[in-house]
């Protein structure tokens, strides 16, 4: 355990990185529970109405994420200032995308089934950040040997074939393999040759005139959906807190 420790967070430089996770993750969860209280009436919290304005947590926690953005650059990468520049911006950013789906509403959606939308953010987000930390790098230029690393023109032609595979995927309704296709390419690879979905860009644009291809995504679709759907809603009902 010491050895993975030095030699996958500390050697690297990746200990501000593991600190802002856990304080997202630590941040996101309080809050969840914090929340759940409030609104079951239990404990000593309360919403915080100064004036009958509601003050929700998202306010302070733009105010974490931008004073620990900027603490973080002005520390740098080593010492004390950068690793509690690292946790105040990683508690910040979990207050902040807890209300992902109130700033994308521009509405108090927290406890609807719009809401769910701010769960699966964070869920995706500390599961990018988790693929970082594991050794992952974006766009898969992680395995490039030194002779690679130095010929530029090999690293960019890397990066920009793995983003039109992650932009393809995103193209056919596959926005989860798309977004972690970007830090583990093959994923994005699967999404992009997988019939697409019957509601995305690439159906609309390429199934208008074949109605066998926009059956067969339709079935397909459905058939994705009843599998996966009731275990999604499940986990964020458990997650979330929603009733």
């Amino acid at each position: 355990m010491g050895n993975w420790w030095y030699r996958n967070i500390v050697e690297p430089g990746k200990l501000p990185l593991f600190l802002a996770l856990t304080a997202f993750i630590v941040s996101f969860v309080v809050i969840r529970v914090i929340t759940r209280m409030i609104k079951a009436g239990k404990g000593p919290f309360r919403n915080v109405t100064p004036g009958g304005l509601h003050i929700h947590h998202v306010v302070p926690g733009v105010l974490l994420t931008v004073g620990g953005g900027f603490g973080a650059v002005a520390s740098g990468d080593h010492g004390l200032g950068a690793y509690l520049s690292a946790v105040i911006f990683g508690a910040g950013a979990g207050l902040v995308l807890d209300e992902f789906a109130l700033i994308l509403h521009l509405h108090d959606v927290y406890w609807t089934e719009q809401g769910r939308k701010s769960v699966e953010v964070v869920v995706v987000t500390a599961a990018m950040v988790l693929l970082l930390l594991s050794g992952f790098l974006p766009f898969g230029v992680n395995d490039l040997s030194d002779t690679e690393q130095q010929d530029r023109l090999a690293v960019a032609l890397n990066v920009a074939l793995n983003f039109l595979v992650a932009l393809l995927a995103l193209t056919k309704g596959k926005l989860r393999m798309a977004v972690i296709g970007v830090l583990v390419p093959p994923v994005a690879l699967f999404g992009a040759v997988r019939l697409a979905r019957p509601e995305s860009p690439w159906a609309r644009r390429f199934y208008r005139h074949r109605p066998r291809a926009r059956a067969t995504a339709r079935v397909r679709a459905d058939r994705h959906d009843a599998r996966w759907t009731a275990v999604r809603r499940k986990l964020g009902d458990w997650v979330g807190g929603f009733s």
